[in-house]
């Protein structure tokens, strides 16, 4: 087993998750609501990743003032996106304030994600230079890691078929929660009902009245 030290980039409240905004459109609280449903799931990612046996580090990049509070408050190190040009330099630049050789990224909307199944895929990963796990769809990345090499991160469209072709291994196993990341209404119910993290249980519940 390996400690590995986890990157988890974080968007403004306001310009994140923008297909979910359906959800909240019609509420005379739309912005509030909105901010708050993202800001949930980014909790829920955030406290079930430092609830994981094999992370020793988490880093939040971010220069969202609520998200760094709530991370902050749960446990994680927080550093601004000095970058500001997008995920990957984001990440890129998290892993520079990240100890150790064992460096992950981690998708900042995983509600259903549980302890077990990231330390599960966090120690597939530790005999592979590079390696990824692709999201439910097959065509995304929800996990990217590196031990002794760069990170390399590929996030974006079509970035699961971007990391195998830039040399990281493909990882499967059984980690339902970690696969399934949340862009739409439909994968936010299909987050709940794998049992949603407590924030972004609550939240909804919330939403829905």
């Amino acid at each position: 087993m390996r400690s590995w030290s986890v990157v988890v980039p974080a968007k403004r409240l306001g310009v994140a998750k923008t297909r979910l905004r359906p959800l909240t459109a019609a509420r005379p609280d739309a912005e509030e609501a909105h901010r708050e449903l993202v800001l949930a799931l980014l909790a829920d990612t955030v406290a079930a990743a430092l609830a994981c046996t094999v992370v020793d580090t988490l880093v939040v990049v971010t220069d969202d003032p609520a998200a760094a509070a709530v991370v902050t408050e749960l446990g994680a190190r927080v550093v601004a996106d000095e970058p500001d040009r997008g995920l990957n330099p984001a990440l890129e630049h998290g892993v520079r304030s990240a100890p150790g050789p064992a460096v992950a990224a981690l998708s900042s909307d995983l509600p259903a994600v549980r302890a077990d199944e990231l330390a599960a895929a966090l120690d597939a990963a530790a005999g592979t230079a590079r390696a990824f796990v692709a999201d439910a769809q097959g065509t995304g990345t929800t996990l990217l890691t590196a031990v002794d090499v760069p990170l390399r991160p590929r996030f974006g469209a079509g970035s699961a078929e971007a990391h195998l072709t830039s040399g990281a291994v493909a990882l499967a196993g059984s980690w339902p929660g970690l696969v399934r990341d949340v862009d739409t209404e439909a994968d936010l119910r299909a987050a709940l009902l794998l049992g949603g993290g407590p924030r972004t249980t609550a939240v909804v519940a919330r939403l829905a009245g």
